[in-house]
């Protein structure tokens, strides 16, 4: 399968830049301190008056680490003090009980997802207590069809925890790896043995997941291509249904926990792209499908499947089946997607406690789109989950004769064509395998709030 997606060195090398995932449209850059509460709840009602009001994906953002892993740049919170932990989640209660008020009851939750952090920070009855709470005040699926996720730390679990989590209603499990190598994972802070691993996964499949994800990333202190090699050997043994292979971004400046790592101590730029190459090649010869953005699944995965049928979506949970979904978002820097805004919580604790402690939804910013962010929007997403641009749906669907409207942009994608990344037709536009791995760079041309120069340094590098 590998062969769907094409690795060249010298183009690799010649398009490596910074740039967006796209996790949204605008991108997180771009949301406005303007933006109010008011907002918010004016697009929540909105969606409520939808003709036929879509489900609900939800998100509660766990911020507490046990240990701190020296790579990490997610928001979160460093401590031993578990205690911490059930304060939280009286602030996270008040606030889901805000939002409930705001959708109507009859909106099912198809989707639901806890990170981090560590989600499994909590004990496990204060897991059966954030899921009783939900059930309360939100409409979730009794039959096990939802698509119900968690981020797993194997480290902070037990086999027993994990069917606990089951039988609250968990079906989908994502465990934080990173690399099997205890040189590398000294280097980073994360010692976390295969066996340890291999039973939490063990556990799940016993307590009948519908899938395991493994995360593993690339570009790791003291990696190299014959150690991430051995890492790959004991992922394969353990068959996840889907892996998501990140590549690490060093920001020290942005994110201080990096200030741990010697930059000395980092593989070589040729060398980090020869671990991507033979990560893409060992597991396309394992049958993964390269879905695309640092993600590969097995060929009967709902993504794949999804993708092949035109169905595919990617929002901040990464790439998903449920683009049909208003997104909730719930915790300290947790970002909603309703309708046509994105609507960011309070960063820091103590603001985020403010506000709930005000009966206020504890958002610091966000933004509405215009109709030309929606319909960039639209172009952005179908490129990154398809591969492929059809205008004459795209026209269909906003009304826009798109050689005119984009005409800078085919332009600016004469020099990828040329180079064999994409393929532009009077049809369309289609990225081509060996433009697989580049396809960040691809939508950035359609990127308008990129242009305008938001972001700079604060976004990773495609590759």
């Amino acid at each position: 399968m590998y062969e769907d997606v094409q690795f060249d060195l010298e183009l690799i090398k010649r398009y490596d830049q910074t740039g967006p995932r796209y996790t949204s449209y605008p991108t997180a850059v771009s949301f406005s301190d303007a933006f109010t509460e008011e907002d918010y709840r004016r697009a929540a009602a909105d969606s409520n008056g939808d003709p036929i009001p879509g489900p609900l994906s939800l998100y509660f953002h766990i911020p507490f680490c046990d240990t701190l892993c020296f790579y990490c740049a997610c928001n979160k919170i460093a401590t031993k003090n578990h205690a911490r932990a059930e304060r939280y989640l009286t602030y996270l209660f008040r606030e889901l009980v805000l939002q409930a008020r705001l959708y109507d009851a009859d909106r099912r939750v198809d989707q639901l997802h806890l990170g981090g952090g560590t989600p499994t920070f909590l004990s496990l009855d204060e897991m059966e207590a954030l899921m009783t709470m939900t059930r309360a005040h939100f409409t979730l699926r009794d039959d096990d069809r939802g698509d119900y996720s968690i981020e797993i730390d194997p480290r902070s679990v037990s086999p027993e925890y994990i069917h606990g989590l089951r039988r609250l209603g968990f079906n989908r499990f994502s465990l934080g790896v990173q690399d099997f190598d205890p040189v590398v994972q000294r280097a980073v802070n994360r010692i976390q043995p295969f066996e340890m691993t291999r039973d939490i996964i063990l556990a799940c499949r016993e307590a009948g997941a519908h899938s395991v994800n493994i995360d593993l990333i690339y570009g790791l202190p003291f990696q190299t291509l014959a150690r991430f090699e051995r890492t790959l050997d004991r992922v394969l043994e353990l068959q996840p249904d889907r892996l998501s292979v990140f590549n690490y971004a060093h920001l020290p400046e942005l994110f201080m926990p990096q200030r741990r790592i010697n930059a000395d101590d980092l593989p070589p730029p040729a060398e980090k792209l020869e671990i991507l190459k033979r990560t893409i090649q060992r597991l396309g010869e394992a049958g993964y499908v390269y879905v695309g953005m640092d993600h590969f699944a097995k060929p009967d995965d709902e993504l794949v499947q999804a993708q092949r049928a035109g169905q595919l979506h990617r929002n901040f949970q990464g790439y998903t089946t449920h683009g049909d979904c208003d997104l909730v978002a719930m915790g300290v820097s947790a970002i909603s997607m309703v309708g046509d805004v994105y609507a960011q919580n309070e960063k820091t604790m103590d603001a985020y406690e403010a506000a709930v402690e005000r009966r206020r939804l504890p958002i610091a910013r966000g933004i509405r789109l215009t109709p030309e962010d929606r319909l960039r929007r639209d172009v952005i997403q179908t490129l990154i989950c398809d591969f492929a641009l059809d205008f004459a749906a795209v026209e269909d669907r906003w009304g826009i004769r798109f050689a005119e409207h984009f005409a800078p942009e085919l332009e600016a994608l004469q020099p990828m064509q040329d180079d064999g990344l994409v393929q532009v037709t009077a049809a369309g536009i289609r990225v081509l395998p060996r433009g697989r791995l580049m396809v960040r760079n691809v939508c950035m041309v359609f990127d308008a709030h990129l242009r305008r120069g938001t972001g700079g340094r604060r976004f990773s590098r495609v590759l």
